[in-house]
Formats: C-alpha cells, structure tokens, sequence
C-alpha cells in the first residue's frame, strides 16, 4: 500500500485554516479531483460521518466513499476509504512560525486498488500522478485563506 504525502504551509494561524478545513462540503471547491460530495449521514463533520465523493482522474471515474474516523479541531482529521478503492487518508495542522501564525497543512493517503485498477501496480503508476493532483489540490486550498 503506497503512501503518498504532501504539505503546505499557509500563512494563517491553525484555527482560520481549520475553519476552511472542517467543512467538508466545500472540498470539491478546490479539488480537482472532486467532482461532487453527498453526506450519507445527517452530520456533516465528526466521527462518524460518511460520505460517498465521485472522482475523476484522467478518464478514470469513481465513487469514492469515506468515514471521518479522526477529528481533532484545530489539529486533524482522518479518513477510512471503503469504496473501491481502500485505506486511510489524514490531514493534519501544525502551528508554525515564531508566533504560531503559519499552519504547516499535511495530507497523507495509503491507498489499496483493486485487481480491476490494476492492484499494487496501478497504485505504484497511480502515485505520482495522485501527488501532483494533491499538491496542486494544496495550492487552491491555500488560496481560500
């Protein structure tokens, strides 16, 4: 299971980038591979919500359905993915600067395909791709702070 990593640092304090974070709603607002979200709970952020997000990558497309397994205000929220695509995903904020004013905004994913995507294979193609997507993905979100 490739793990793919990137970060960002934002020149906001954690709790304005974790305001922006937290709604996950507005996540295919500034992924580009996002195409759109539907909660399948009636939370929408916590443990425990769930949610299926359709996905595009090149001409590849799928239903990507997520549980918030982790949600630290201000800190970090994890992902299981059980659609077709499997593992866990993570943001995580770390206060940086001297005052505490920069946010270090880290996203880590480990992520299993299946035989029909081609399985460790697919994924080990699918990595780089995957990080350039994110990082850029990264880049937009910055721009909303």
């Amino acid at each position: 299971m490739p793990s793919i990593r990137t970060s960002i640092r934002i020149p906001a304090p954690p709790a304005r980038v974790w305001q922006e974070l937290a709604d996950i709603s507005t996540h295919v607002e500034w992924m580009a591979d996002a195409v759109a979200i539907r909660f399948t709970t009636d939370q929408q952020e916590g443990v425990g919500t769930t949610f299926e997000c359709d996905t595009k990558v090149g001409p590849l497309r799928l239903v990507d359905v997520m549980e918030v397994t982790s949600w630290e205000d201000e800190r970090r929220m994890g992902v299981r993915h059980v659609g077709l695509v499997t593992g866990t995903g993570e943001f995580t904020l770390t206060p940086a600067g001297a005052d505490g004013g920069l946010t270090d905004l880290t996203w880590t994913e480990s992520l299993v395909f299946p035989w029909y995507l081609g399985g460790p294979l697919g994924a080990r193609v699918a990595t780089p791709v995957l990080r350039r997507i994110w990082e850029g993905n990264l880049r937009r979100f910055a721009r909303r702070i």
